[in-house]
C-alpha cells in the first residue's frame, strides 16, 4: 500500500473518530481534536508499523473510550 492511501486512511479514520467524540461527549470540534489528537490510540494510528489505520472506524474509538476511561490504552477482551 502507497504512503497516499495510508494517509488518506489515517484521515478518514480520525475524521469519523473526532466526529463520534463530538456526538457522545456533546463538545465542539476543537475540543475533540484536542483530546483525541493527545491520546495514546492517536499515536498508535499515526505510526504506520502498528496497521491500526486498517481497522474500522468503532474498533478504534472502543480503543480510544477505554483510553479515556482507564487513562491508559487498554483493549478490553471479550
Amino acid at each position: 500500500m502507497d504512503s497516499n492511501t495510508i494517509d488518506l486512511l489515517k484521515e478518514f479514520l480520525v475524521t469519523d473518530i473526532i466526529s463520534f467524540i463530538m456526538e457522545d461527549d456533546g463538545i465542539p470540534p476543537v475540543e475533540a481534536m484536542n483530546q483525541f489528537y493527545n491520546s495514546e490510540v492517536f499515536g498508535k494510528i499515526e505510526d504506520t508499523k502498528t496497521g491500526l489505520y486498517r481497522e474500522s472506524s468503532a474498533y478504534v474509538y472502543d480503543l480510544y473510550k477505554n483510553e479515556s476511561k482507564y487513562g491508559h490504552l487498554v483493549q478490553i477482551e471479550i
